[in-house]
């Protein structure tokens, strides 16, 4: 007899999460490289730019 292993909605949703947070906070790290002139224009967008430079 096989048994079937059901996916937690809740497990696919937060790894879901997590890889369009990195993926949002490595394209602004790459805007903010491009554009010098966007820093000082969004608090939370310079934040996570030093934030992530930091870490690295």
């Amino acid at each position: 007899m096989e048994t079937l292993t059901a996916t937690k909605p809740e497990a696919n949703s937060s790894a879901k999460q997590h890889s369009l947070k990195f993926r949002h906070a490595s394209a602004l790290t790459k805007l903010m490289d491009e554009r010098q002139d966007l820093r000082g224009v969004h608090v939370f967008a310079d934040f996570v730019d030093d934030s992530v430079r930091w870490s690295a």
